[in-house]
C-alpha cells in the first residue's frame, strides 16, 4: 500500500546555501503548509491500479515533489533521475525513501498518473498564495 506522506523527515534532509537550494527550501515549506495537495495525488495514485499488497512505491508526498521538480526545473525524466541521486537538495525537497534510487521509467509512470485536473488545482493553490 502507497503511503500518502513520508512520516518523518531525514537528518540528512539539507538544503544548499546555493540559491536554488533556498528556493527548493521555500517550495518545501509552502508545499508542508498545503498537506491537500498531497492527498489529490494520492487520489490519482490510487486510481492508477496500485494494489493493497506487494511493494510499498513512493509516497503521494513524494510524487508530488518529484513531479513539480520536473515541471519547475524543466527535465526530462532522465535528468531528473540523475538529479535526485546526485544532488542533496534535491533529495531533500523530493523526501524520497532512504535506499531509493531513482529510476526514470519509475518517476515517468508515477508523475504521469497524476491528472490534468489535479495539476489545475495545484496551480491554483499556487496562484492563490501568489496573491
Amino acid at each position: 500500500m502507497r503511503q500518502e506522506r513520508t512520516v518523518q523527515a531525514s537528518i540528512f534532509d539539507l538544503f544548499a546555501g546555493h540559491e536554488i537550494g533556498q528556493e527548493l527550501k521555500a517550495i518545501s515549506q509552502w508545499l508542508d503548509e498545503h498537506p491537500a495537495l498531497v492527498g489529490l495525488v494520492g487520489k490519482d495514485l490510487g486510481r492508477h491500479g496500485v494494489k493493497e499488497t506487494g511493494r510499498e512505491g513512493l509516497s503521494a508526498e513524494s510524487v508530488l515533489r518529484c513531479g513539480l521538480l520536473k515541471q519547475h526545473r524543466q527535465l526530462s525524466y532522465e535528468e531528473l533521475a540523475f538529479h535526485l541521486e546526485d544532488s542533496a537538495s534535491f533529495r531533500a525537497f523530493a523526501r524520497p525513501p532512504m535506499s531509493w534510487t531513482p529510476k526514470k521509467s519509475v518517476l515517468h509512470k508515477t508523475i504521469s498518473a497524476i491528472r490534468a485536473e489535479t495539476w489545475k488545482a495545484i496551480n491554483r493553490a499556487v496562484l492563490v498564495n501568489a496573491r
